[in-house]
């Protein structure tokens, strides 16, 4: 059973960050956008006939996929339809502040010109682009952040590297040299070429020793000092905290993190998944995650064409409508201390309590037990329209419309001055957290 508590939520109880703290953009951004793109997306998911389903990025291990065959993919790679602008514009509208893009996933298929490897967009297909180039203009010129996904310990075309037993000898690989002759050069290159980049976003760091760990680390750091690492670099290192695939936090975490998950059950596109999360259940995913005091990462597959699916790019354009609204509630915000209630949760900022309405009250007559605030205001937070309250002892009953004013996810703003007394879940962290 949780255990319930009396905590304080006052004035200057928000964690204050040193100027020198490299994660505060993260810390404020709240909402990014992932892209898994590769070569993968020619196939997505669809070997010779054999409908593959799950992640199709990892087709090629999933169909023991030769090396000769799999590099005559990249010949087939042309995306004509990509263009960088119209994918960065789409996420500034539905409120993402960072884009991660994988520049080398397990694959170790590089999507940027690479003088390390020449298993890369530019040298190996029709394409003869970097749209990492293309997407860093983008960005720059619309105040995105920019991060690049690297693969750092499997690499599938690589017989040093970790991951591809179906054709190289793990016994007889020399990960060291692996690291020396591709891994860190390729870094260099994503870190000399691109202009400042927001983070390095590693994976699945599998049986890397943690001086490797710390080498890649601080070799990120010497090339961009404010750029940061995610904790998939292994050994309890990184900058910041990287969830689970598809976990939400249940509890606040002091140390930055972020959630991921996938718009629908893949990460890299595949022609078979139509599985994709409603607008709906995507600002859900978002504002849980803030609560605890996190980010979400939201993952869009593109189509070998360059294009993004049409259901990511309709439900992108629907999140940006109630953002337009609302963003107030989530950049910049962390959590509330509050607990999670039947109708939603609430995010928080000094003086202000934003609540949202997932599940809409009966007859408009939102209650919060056990709270005590000197309340200033209470208003829709999408129109400013004032709503009538009464504090009744304990309970704080708040008079909203009859029928919900927005059907993904209705904010009521609190403005209060003071202490607020609230009787709330008991605030564990998870401040060390590390993958």
């Amino acid at each position: 059973m949780k255990r319930l508590v009396t905590l304080l939520l006052v004035l200057g109880s928000f964690p204050a960050l040193a100027q020198n703290d490299i994660t505060q953009w993260f810390r404020e951004a709240k909402f990014g956008m992932f892209i898994h793109w590769g070569i993968y997306s020619v196939p997505a998911n669809d070997w010779h006939g054999e409908h593959y389903f799950g992640n199709a990025e990892w087709i090629r291990k999933r169909a023991k996929i030769s090396t000769t065959d799999y590099e005559a993919i990249a010949g087939q790679f042309n995306p004509t339809h990509f263009d960088a602008e119209e994918w960065v514009l789409l996420a500034k509208s539905a409120g993402m502040k960072y884009i991660v893009i994988t520049s080398k996933h397990h694959d170790g298929f590089a999507m940027f010109y690479s003088k390390a490897s020449k298993f890369n967009v530019v040298d190996a297909t029709p394409f003869k682009r970097d749209p990492l180039s293309e997407l860093a203009v983008a960005c720059k010129k619309h105040g995105i952040k920019l991060g690049f996904y690297y693969s750092q310990t499997q690499d599938w075309h690589e017989p040093d590297a970790e991951g591809n037993n179906w054709e190289y000898d793990p016994k007889k690989a020399d990960f060291g040299k692996y690291l020396r002759e591709k891994c860190m050069p390729q870094l260099q290159e994503l870190l000399t070429n691109y202009g400042d980049l927001g983070l390095i976003w590693f994976d699945t760091p599998e049986r890397i020793p943690k001086e490797d760990s710390q080498k890649l680390v601080d070799w990120v750091h010497s090339l961009q000092p404010k750029c940061l690492t995610s904790s998939r670099v292994g050994n309890g290192l990184g900058d910041y905290l990287c969830l689970g695939d598809h976990e939400l936090p249940t509890k606040i975490i002091e140390r930055p993190f972020e959630a991921l998950y996938t718009h629908n059950d893949t990460w890299g596109y595949s022609k078979f998944d139509k599985n994709f999360r409603s607008p709906k259940e995507i600002v859900k995913l978002l504002v849980y995650s803030n609560s605890k005091g996190g980010n979400l990462l939201l993952n869009v597959g593109p189509k070998a064409d360059g294009t993004l699916p049409a259901e990511s790019v309709n439900d992108l354009k629907t999140i940006a409508q109630w953002m337009k609204k609302n963003s107030e509630s989530i950049h910049g915000s962390t959590h509330s201390l509050l607990p999670d209630y039947e109708w939603g949760t609430a995010t928080a900022k000094p003086n202000r309590l934003f609540l949202h309405l997932f599940e809409y009250p009966q007859g408009g007559v939102l209650r919060i037990p056990s709270i005590q605030i000197n309340l200033k205001s209470v208003r829709l937070l999408a129109d400013k329209k004032s709503l009538n309250y009464q504090q009744q002892g304990n309970e704080l009953v708040i008079y909203l419309p009859q029928t919900a004013p927005d059907a993904l996810d209705t904010v009521v703003e609190l403005n209060y001055e003071g202490e607020v007394k609230a009787q709330s879940v008991e605030a564990l962290t998870e401040g060390q957290a590390g993958v």
